[in-house]
């Protein structure tokens, strides 16, 4: 059997599950009151994301750290297989279906623990000077993270892809990057915008073009609506009457956020953006405390955008301030790929923390450590 040195635990961060329970109980009680069968399978996501951020957590990701650019390589491949192999939901072709079996596989969400391991593993290599990296370690860098973007983006799935992007970016923005870099890319987006949104398909067109409108689409104007049937307080479960008489859509996924405020009203809103909040600045907060440790470091800093960017733009979409996109309220939209895939991160971050002193695995018995 497998036992792990208890000296270990005094480095395990507990508040970080402890952040995450509020959002997994909420979760499934809203879930179950839109449709009791998507509560039955949330809950053996759960299972699964549980699972899984125990293995991760066990899995020596310092020792192993050798392996990193094989597994970003793999999942490339898994990429571009898709455009092969992919099998076609929703005009989309974004799936891998295993033969025999039945069951559909995501590479776009496997990519994102190995792209962010990826970068952790070049950056710990190479730190970047005090006045931040210059062009040649910056380009470097950047082809890890363009490449991913450019295969996502032609499956097409625009919103997975632009979080992959903004998540390395915005973890290369706090590691440190020359701010003359920055001006360029800046320059360069606003002269290359009109080429960037010609070459948008239909459909993400239509997206931007109902948000800029005066009046917001359907789905919006539903979602407005449960927000501020909602009040202060919220409404009991019979009577919120946007989700359960089904006017609001994706209820219990994309629009789970308005069903959420309908129940709970304003102060329940406020909560539930409290609580992300101090989730993501206590991630940023330990990449700050443990500075010298850019493996660390990294993984905290892209976890923290990844949750911000997730959450600030379902957030958004659901009153309106953003284009609806298909990104899930983080560990709180019903669904296994999104739920699933932040276990193993947070899973992978513990591990990070907890071994970060060089504790060994002891294989040999359970029970005490040395």
């Amino acid at each position: 059997m497998i036992a792990i040195d208890r000296r270990i635990l005094t480095h395990f961060d507990f508040l970080l599950p402890a952040m995450i329970f509020p959002l997994v109980i909420v979760s499934y009680i809203l879930i179950g009151e839109v449709n009791d069968r998507l509560a039955d399978k949330q809950a053996t996501y759960v299972i699964v994301g549980f699972i899984s951020f125990f293995l991760a957590f066990l899995v020596p990701i310092r020792k192993l750290s050798w392996s990193i650019p094989f597994f970003y390589w793999i999942n490339i491949a898994l990429l571009i297989s898709v455009e092969i192999f992919g099998t076609t939901k929703l005009g989309a072709q974004r799936w891998i279906e295993i033969p025999f079996i039945h069951f559909t596989l995501q590479p776009s969400e496997l990519m994102k623990p190995a792209f962010i391991l990826m970068l952790a593993h070049i950056i710990r290599h190479t730190p970047p000077p005090k006045d931040g990296y210059r062009f040649k370690s910056f380009a470097k860098i950047s082809f890890y993270i363009l490449l991913p973007f450019v295969i996502i983006l032609k499956q097409p799935d625009l919103g997975t892809a632009l979080v992959l992007l903004l998540t390395g970016y915005g973890m290369l923005f706090l590691i440190g990057v020359h701010y003359k870099i920055w001006l360029g890319i800046l320059l360069a987006i606003s002269i290359a915008s009109p080429v960037l949104y010609s070459s948008l398909h239909d459909y993400q067109r239509k997206r931007i073009t109902d948000f800029l409108s005066e009046k917001p689409s359907y789905h919006v104007q539903q979602s407005i609506i449960a927000i501020g049937s909602g009040g202060l307080a919220g409404k009991a479960k019979d009577e919120a009457t946007q989700a359960q008489l089904k006017f609001l859509p994706i209820a219990t996924s994309d629009f789970i956020f308005a069903y959420h405020v309908e129940r709970f009203g304003f102060w329940g809103a406020v909560g539930l953006i409290l609580l992300y909040l101090s989730l993501i600045l206590h991630l940023l907060s330990l990449s700050v405390m443990n500075k010298n440790d850019y493996f660390l470091k990294v993984v905290a800093i892209s976890l923290a955008m990844l949750i911000f960017i997730y959450a600030a733009v379902n957030v958004a979409m659901t009153i309106g301030l953003a284009p609806v996109v298909g990104l899930p309220l983080p560990m709180f939209s019903y669904g296994g790929s999104s739920f699933v895939t932040f276990m193993v991160l947070l899973g992978m971050l513990e591990n990070l923390l907890a071994f970060r002193f060089n504790f060994m695995y002891n294989f040999t018995s359970f029970g005490r450590g040395p």
